[in-house]
């Protein structure tokens, strides 16, 4: 899946690691829509951003993300997780989301944004529609 003109919505606390993330983003033709370092602006960027996918430090200042995933999930945007720590244990309610390992290559971005998509893509198919009321009146 391709990249080209996804709107981003960036949520990392550490300033060198949104700067080189935005960078790789625009490298690989996303807009960066918005970048937030705190759980509260994250949470509000998730809720009025117009935006494609999210990517989502775990940790924030010792604050989890999980209240932005959450906020996203209800908008129906994927997101990619991304985590220093080596045992990440998710809450349950996200148990299938896309996690990257930090540090990441530039094509473990792309890869786990790509999927991301693609699996919230194939989901939405998987959907069936309302049943229509068969009966009749007369």
């Amino acid at each position: 899946m391709a990249l080209t003109g996804k709107r981003v919505l960036v949520v990392e606390d550490e300033a060198m690691a949104a700067m080189l993330l935005e960078d790789t983003l625009t490298s690989l033709g996303c807009e960066v829509v918005a970048v937030a370092a705190r759980l509260d602006a994250a949470a509000k960027q998730a809720q009025i951003a117009a935006i494609d996918v999210a990517t989502l430090d775990v940790n924030l200042a010792g604050q989890m993300s999980y209240r932005v995933a959450a906020i996203l999930r209800a908008r129906d945007i994927p997101f990619v997780f991304a985590t220093g720590y080596a045992l990440l244990a998710l809450p349950m309610e996200f148990k299938d989301a896309v996690v990257l390992a930090k540090p990441y290559s530039r094509a473990q971005l792309a890869n786990a944004l790509a999927r991301s998509l693609s699996e919230h893509a194939a989901a939405r198919q998987h959907v069936s529609p309302p049943a229509l009321d068969q009966t009749k009146s007369d």
